[in-house]
Order: C-alpha cells, then sequence, then structure tokens
C-alpha cells in the first residue's frame, strides 16, 4: 500500500479522463484536490462512495476542492459510471496505472480468500501547493464526504 504522507509532496501526474482530455495535477494549483482511487468503475462499494461525494459536491466546491477520481477502467467505462450516476467531477481512465503507481495504490488484495493484485481504494487530499493534507486508506464508501471534510 501506498508509502505517502501528509506532508509529502502530491506526485505529479497526467492522464486521459472519460473524454480523452488531458488532466495534469498542475491544473489544480492554487485549489484544493479530493483525488479518490477506486477499483473498478460501477461496482457496488464503488458506486456507493462516488454517489456519497457526488451528494456533498456542493459542500466540496463551497470549501475550495476540486474533485477527482481514478481507476484503471476504460474511458468508454469511466464516461458510462458517469452518465449513470451523474457524477459531476471527472474520472481518470488510468489504464496503464501510471497515475495509480505514483500513488503506490496497486498491489496485493484478498477477497473471498483469493489473492490477486488490484488497485487499493483510497483517497489523497492535496492543498493549493501540491503537498498532501489527509491520506485515507480506510475509506467507509457510503460517509466518504465526512472522513475528508471531517
Amino acid at each position: 500500500m501506498t508509502t505517502l504522507k501528509v506532508g509529502d509532496k502530491a506526485p505529479n501526474f497526467e492522464a486521459l479522463d472519460q473524454t480523452g482530455a488531458t488532466i495534469k495535477l498542475s491544473d489544480y494549483k492554487g485549489k484544493k484536490l479530493v483525488l479518490f482511487f477506486y477499483p473498478k468503475a460501477s461496482t457496488p462499494g464503488c458506486t456507493a462512495e462516488a454517489c456519497n461525494l457526488r451528494d456533498n459536491y456542493e459542500m466540496f466546491l463551497a470549501k475550495g476542492y476540486a474533485v477527482l477520481g481514478v481507476s484503471a477502467d476504460a474511458a468508454k467505462r469511466q464516461q458510462n459510471f458517469i452518465e449513470k450516476n451523474n457524477l459531476p467531477f471527472p474520472l481518470l481512465a488510468d489504464e496503464d496505472k501510471t497515475v495509480i503507481n505514483a500513488y503506490g495504490v496497486w498491489g496485493p488484495k484478498k477477497f473471498m480468500g483469493r489473492e490477486y493484485d488490484g488497485i487499493h481504494r483510497a483517497t489523497f487530499v492535496i492543498d493549493e501547493n501540491g503537498v498532501l493534507e489527509d491520506v485515507i486508506t480506510k475509506v467507509k464508501t457510503k460517509d466518504h464526504t465526512a472522513q475528508i471534510l471531517g
């Protein structure tokens, strides 16, 4: 799991979102960013998490936060996830796992006794200067906003 901690400089990234637009960390300079990593679009836990962030999106904006999701899903799957759930924020289609690896959220997981490699659900809160102000690795999917804005 990630070795990044509060106070670390957020790893720089550049990746394509669901529409094929390039999104870079530098696009958020001067803003706070909630960067959340999730295992797979349109699965129950990921949907609960994304919808919790969606339902509280105005609160994030009011506090000066942008929200950006990341998984290894293809752009088309990310676009479907957005349309199906009316998500108001972009999702990176990090198919080559560049951003996922930069943040150290790829690794061994266990599910129903089976071990496999996958994305660990984690959220990084990045301040206006590109420094990590929070790292959340035990995400409560249905109550994630409270964890972030606490």
